[in-house]
């Protein structure tokens, strides 16, 4: 990959020049207006709206999409997994029943399922890529301070801060790792599974270890400097809220705004189309 995964990526974008706090208030209101509908239409616009941020933002997909990828494998085993334990969800929401296929038992499709189905993966697919955004576009200090100034405990805020600071070094360590290993003749990408599996300790120990002394080393450095003793601090990557900041907050909050109204005007989450 050319980049870390989920490291912070640096583009001179409109999202990028957002503050730290700005994108973690929008993020919230993004993340809440998402989980409370159901509705298509809303789902459908949000949807737009995320791929219209991934433009402005100018990260390219190749740059996240291990990510996204894995994601979208685990969103469709998740759509599997609900229609295997609940195969006539769909009915008992919509209240109708079109069959489409006659399957064994209680294993039949409607289309009244499928239409469940689509918005769950739908529902997914409009938060994941503006949480991957998100991450990409935030440096980990800034979204350290954000944290802190919206109510959270600076030891808490810099703790996910170093969490994400150090993604790319523990990716980085087990490549290097996975390198050595494969000079010595063991891989993990090829052989039986039962092997690759077996092998794959020969990573993920020393991978630990390594991850351990770093966290050790750390932790040390943090106590020699006092860190902790003062009940506030300063941020050197915080900046001021701009015009632009508050034109942000403004129109995700009327996003958010407009996603209860069409969602719950009729008392229900759900549109029915049938």
């Amino acid at each position: 990959m050319g980049v870390e995964m989920l490291g912070y990526i640096e583009r001179p974008s409109p999202v990028h020049r957002l503050t730290g706090t700005t994108k973690l208030i929008g993020f919230l209101l993004w993340t809440t207006a998402t989980m409370f509908t159901y509705d298509t239409r809303v789902l459908l616009l949000l949807g737009l709206a995320s791929v219209g941020l991934f433009l402005v933002s100018r990260i390219r997909f190749r740059e996240v999409r291990f990510v996204l990828v894995f994601t979208a494998l685990f969103v469709l085993i998740n759509a599997f997994a609900v229609y295997l334990f609940e195969p006539e969800q769909g009915v008992a929401i919509y209240g109708t029943r079109h069959v489409l296929w006659e399957g064994i038992g209680r294993f039949t499709l409607t289309a009244e399922q499928l239409f469940y189905l689509f918005n769950l993966i739908l529902k997914y697919s409009v938060i994941v890529p503006v949480a991957v955004l998100f991450l990409v576009t935030t440096h980990p200090t800034e979204f350290a301070s954000s944290l802190n100034r919206i109510g959270l405990p600076y030891k808490v805020a810099f703790a996910v801060s170093l969490a994400l600071r150090y993604i790319p070094d523990v990716q980085q360590d087990f490549r290097t790792i996975a390198d050595a290993q494969e000079a010595r003749g063991v891989t993990v990408t090829h052989g039986p599974l039962l092997k690759r599996a077996k092998h794959s300790l020969n990573i993920l120990l020393p991978l630990l270890f390594t991850s351990l002394e770093r966290i050790e080393t750390v932790s040390n450095a943090m106590d020699l400097r006092g860190f902790g003793a003062e009940r506030k601090r300063t941020w050197y990557n915080q900046r001021p809220m701009t015009r632009a900041d508050f034109l942000a907050i403004g129109l995700v909050l009327l996003l958010t705004i407009f996603s209860f109204s069409v969602t719950f005007y009729d008392g229900s989450r759900f549109y029915n189309p049938f």
